[in-house]
């Protein structure tokens, strides 16, 4: 059975929210970054002040002397989440696979679906018209038989509108697109391709054959050629197929100091392992989010091996991981940790590998801690490297 992807995208999604309670907003350039500081990088553009120069990511101070009347404000996390929430809402009422990515962006896969609501193309008009009607949100909606081409299809026209990319014309769909929509092309592979290849267009990649390919972009060769060709496997997964426990922060500062961030990451690390056992689960893989300064982000994730309630594999799987994935000298702002594959112990003992007297202190120490924690608060004791 073919496919059915919908993608919702929801351009600027914090600043729309933002000009619902604020009618003064509408129709100016309107960018969101910490207001107190130039060097401070623009998180989100609005698209009037794209169309004057300004990109997410641009220093604040320079998008400021681009254009003067500039409307600045405040990350508001609280109202994001909120729009999130409603969001998702909207998207649930007619399927249970949907996915957000990222705030203000939802695939859904309505497969099947069709003697209850119709046409996907006639799906996603409706749905469409539910988000603007209901919370005057404007959406553009991108329709295909996968991820990738309907992320790429609603973001193709510039206008709240819905692109239908029919089955079996995902690669003439994608060939005459620039190789900045291809998903996993960084900026230095475009300027290997544009300054030793001359390749600017997807279909140039396409005609490629894999040993090309391979010297440009190694073990991602092959995903690299199949999504030029419009070809893309991933399943949609819904947040309850998908259960995990995750924690993150914004760091006060743009920070490149290891043993500080280390301190961070196992704040983050101790929580989710406090909720983990709370629930009384064991995670069997694990992920860490690192975004830098410049918004690049690193995403690395790690299989756990003998993990337990108390997490002092997590500990140290989660250091090592760390550095792996930061290995830049850039300033790092955000920090995301996440355990998921998660099953309940097993009731049954051990006869063969009775557990260490020096693990049973450390546990006895752990439950200590968390009903200390659970009678005073959570902040009241930590451990030295959380500090």
């Amino acid at each position: 059975m073919n496919r059915h992807i919908i993608h919702i995208h929801i351009p600027a999604f914090s600043i729309s929210l933002e000009r619902l309670g604020r009618p003064d907003l509408r129709d100016r350039p309107v960018v969101i970054a910490p207001p107190h500081s130039e060097r401070a990088l623009v998180l989100s553009a609005s698209p009037e002040a794209r169309r004057e120069g300004i990109f997410k990511g641009m220093a604040l101070g320079k998008a400021m002397r681009y254009c003067p009347g500039l409307t600045v404000i405040p990350p508001n996390p609280g109202l994001t989440e909120k729009g999130c929430r409603l969001l998702a809402g909207a998207a649930a009422q007619y399927t249970p696979l949907w996915e957000p990515s990222r705030p203000g962006h939802v695939y859904m896969d309505v497969t099947g679906t069709d003697r209850l609501w119709g046409r996907a193309k006639d799906t996603a008009s409706r749905i469409r018209r539910e988000i603007r009607d209901r919370f005057s949100l404007f959406c553009s909606m991108g329709v295909a038989g996968n991820k990738m081409v309907s992320s790429i299809a609603s973001r193709l026209t510039p206008s709240p509108d819905v692109v239908d990319v029919d089955h079996g014309r995902e690669s003439s769909f994608m060939a005459p697109l620039k190789v900045d929509y291809l998903p996993g092309i960084g900026h230095i592979s475009r300027r290997l391709l544009l300054e030793e290849l001359n390749i600017t267009l997807v279909r140039e990649i396409a005609m490629l054959d894999y040993h090309n390919l391979r010297l440009i972009f190694g073990r991602r060769a092959w995903v690299i050629h199949q999504r030029s060709l419009g070809i893309d496997p991933t399943p949609v997964h819904s947040p309850a197929s998908m259960p995990s426990v995750g924690e993150s922060i914004t760091l006060p500062g743009d920070e490149n100091d290891d043993y500080k961030l280390l301190g961070f990451l196992f704040s983050l690390v101790e929580r989710c392992s406090q909720r983990l056992r709370i629930m009384g689960l064991i995670p069997g893989r694990a992920g860490l989010a690192i975004r830098y300064a410049d918004q690049m982000e690193i995403i690395r994730r790690v299989s756990l091996t003998g993990a337990d309630l108390w997490g002092f594999i997590m500990h140290d799987a989660m250091e090592r991981l760390f550095f792996k994935a930061c290995q830049r000298r850039t300033g790092v702002r955000f920090m995301r940790v996440w355990f998921s594959d998660l099953s309940s112990p097993s009731p049954q003992l051990s006869f063969f590998c009775p557990a260490s007297p020096d693990m049973n202190k450390k546990g006895r120490v752990t439950m200590a801690l968390d009903r200390i924690r659970g009678r005073y608060g959570d902040g009241i004791i930590k451990y030295g490297r959380t500090v």
